[in-house]
């Protein structure tokens, strides 16, 4: 796609230099919603446009269609890129829209990894934001995490694991169940943990989370 010219100014501010995060979403809020500019710079292929895209697509205009296809892109980024990017389109634009948060609940299945990456992760934000009560649904997710996580993808296993977690912390009547979970799979048990940050090995996890509740 040629980029008209005040893509391109943007694209040359943000790329080729150091930048943090804030500075990215300091100019999000600055240029708020503007659907042709967030495909522009999309377009590109650079991570740092991708991420300004994210925080000002028009969600009204992001069909199922376009969705599949960003999503695909996603594949071309390492992981830890591909998952900054995943994770800010989730909750900038998927989870802002009805009719988009609909989409996400179809796709459990999905044979993309980044779109079953994304329901797997909405369902634990669903649980650490607050909703109240718990989704109704906590059991059939653990039903299908038992069966499926051990051989999912290691980002979409993350988000698995990251949900079973939710979970056991806010639903005690399946708190064991996930604390089991994590104790067969094992997933994360050995993986060194930085100072101040909580493990993703599923019993230490839910102990650690509960107790900060009580």
């Amino acid at each position: 796609m040629a980029l008209s010219a005040r893509a391109r100014n943007i694209f040359a501010e943000i790329t080729g230099r150091e930048l943090k995060l804030g500075d990215i979403k300091k100019r999000g809020k600055e240029i708020k919603k503007d659907h042709d500019l967030a495909m522009e710079l999309w377009s590109t292929g650079d991570y740092h446009p991708r991420l300004l895209s994210t925080l000002i697509f028009d969600k009204k205009l992001l069909a199922e269609s376009v969705i599949e296809e960003l999503a695909s892109d996603l594949l071309a980024h390492d992981e830890d890129e591909r998952n900054q990017l995943g994770d800010w389109f989730l909750a900038n634009q998927l989870t802002k829209d009805r009719n988009l948060v609909a989409l996400i609940e179809t796709w459990e299945e999905n044979p993309s990894p980044v779109l079953r990456r994304w329901f797997w992760y909405y369902e634990a934000r669903l649980r650490w934001t607050g909703k109240t009560p718990p989704p109704e649904n906590s059991a059939d997710l653990l039903d299908s995490l038992e069966t499926n996580m051990a051989t999912a993808e290691p980002e979409v296993q993350w988000a698995m694991n990251f949900c079973a977690g939710q979970i056991g912390v806010f639903e005690p009547k399946l708190r064991s169940r996930c604390i089991k979970l994590g104790k067969t799979l094992g997933l994360y048990k050995d993986e060194p943990v930085a100072k101040n940050c909580t493990p993703s090995y599923l019993p230490e996890f839910i102990r650690i989370e509960v107790a900060k509740r009580e």
